[in-house]
């Protein structure tokens, strides 16, 4: 029988296991892998975020926000719907493989909100890059 997601242990488990499987996808491993040098601080701040976000303990510092425009750039705006549902499949099919419970639905209708935030974040981002490039 499965558990529910319960500490930072928990998290740490899913974001290895989720990330093995981003990293090994050839469609959208190259916007991972090309710009992420250290892997291992890489997921510790990941579990940072996801420990702020689930439990509310504020260990993340950042701006996933900014970070993923500048990946977007970083690859001439290229990234669309279909690397976030990629994204998304992964993660749903990560925490399934792992753990069951409330905490589960909860990762879920977040990276939910959180994607198609960050992809429509995105595409506004863009329309500024373009507006500034023309004026």
């Amino acid at each position: 029988m499965k558990k529910d997601i319960e500490n930072r242990a928990d998290i740490s488990v899913l974001m290895h296991q989720f990330y093995d499987k981003i990293r090994a996808d050839e469609e959208i491993s190259p916007y991972f892998n090309e710009l992420i040098p250290d892997w291992d601080s890489h997921l510790e701040k990941l579990a940072d975020f996801w420990e702020t976000n689930l439990f509310g303990i504020r260990k993340y510092k950042g701006n996933p926000i900014a970070v993923h425009n500048k990946v977007d750039e970083h690859f001439k705006c290229q990234i669309n719907a279909n690397e976030f549902g990629i994204w998304l499949n992964y993660w749903f099919q990560t925490l399934d493989e792992l753990f069951e419970g409330e905490n589960v639905t909860i990762l879920k209708d977040r990276a939910r909100k959180m994607g198609s935030f960050f992809y429509l974040n995105m595409f506004k981002n863009r329309s500024v890059l373009k507006n500034s490039a023309t004026s």
